[in-house]
């Protein structure tokens, strides 16, 4: 396998937490790293950090808000603009714990952690083929077994549940639904699709927890530097060259909820996902 020099990631959500180590790694594997997030302060911040620590220069940032559409727009055409490659797109920022809509009326956990996702994605996806081989990756969770389905009507409507851990869990089992899909419409000889469970991770993922109930809930929780091994696995390890499509915890492959592998609702997730998305 052999890649223009240095290769080139994408990682959103890559100011903190498992993004931010995820990246650092990458940098100090040899890629030409984008850390994407919604703060130009703190990606600039984590920026000089990883500069700092690798002696790199292959670090730069790009604004994005998933929660809404047009900064994704933005951004997407502003590293479509640089004409470089895109070798690896790590989709990682997330939010859980939340209540609301996003800037374009989809439940917040949905509209960020699937949709938002979904559409940097698809504006991103030639280049990304473009760069072949490549790999996207979607950060998913353990929380996706006990999701029921894809209310289709409830993801347009602001969270019902008091905690918004329900509508995470939708999320996060569509974005292996996604991952599933993405592999039946691309080979993996061009893009491999990968989705993981990156375990318990103290991270700011749980940021719209109460302060006192997010110390208990995190206490317990492993670093973002382990968070990272599984994504960083899949990023980089010939090992899984060949495969597209499954979802990983630890490194190695495991079933997931079988509403993951229905072909069916992943078919019907993208159509309304592109509909929504493209207007």
């Amino acid at each position: 396998m052999t890649y223009p020099s240095p290769r080139v990631a994408i990682v959103t959500g890559a100011n903190t937490g498992i993004g931010r180590a995820t990246a650092l790694e990458l940098v100090r594997r040899g890629f030409a790293v984008v850390l994407a997030g919604r703060s130009a302060e703190r990606l600039g911040s984590a920026a000089d950090a990883i500069r700092a620590a690798t002696g790199s220069d292959h670090v730069e940032t790009l604004v994005v808000d998933l929660a809404s559409f047009a900064s994704i727009r933005r951004a997407a055409a502003t590293f479509l603009a640089s004409g470089r490659p895109l070798h690896l797109l790590i989709n990682n920022a997330g939010v859980a714990g939340g209540r609301g809509l996003t800037a374009d009326g989809f439940e917040l956990a949905f509209g960020v952690n699937h949709l938002g996702h979904f559409l940097l994605t698809d504006l991103l996806i030639e280049r990304v083929v473009e760069s072949a081989p490549a790999r996207i990756i979607n950060v998913s969770s353990r929380g996706h077994y006990r999701a029921r389905g894809v209310d289709f009507e409830a993801v347009t409507r602001p969270t019902r549940s008091l905690t918004g851990v329900p509508e995470y869990r939708t999320s996060k089992l569509a974005n292996v639904l996604f991952t599933a899909e993405l592999a039946r419409r691309h080979p993996p000889a061009s893009v491999s699709a990968y989705a993981l469970d990156p375990g318990l991770v103290a991270t700011d993922v749980w940021r719209r927890i109460p302060r006192p109930i997010r110390a208990l809930v995190t206490r317990s929780m492993a670093s973002p530097a382990t968070g990272a091994h599984t994504t960083l696995h899949l990023a980089t390890s010939p090992d899984v060259a060949g495969e597209s499509g499954g979802y990983y915890v630890d490194g190695a492959p495991r079933e997931p909820n079988p509403l993951a592998r229905d072909e069916a609702l992943g078919q019907e997730l993208w159509r309304r996902s592109a509909q929504w998305v493209r207007g």
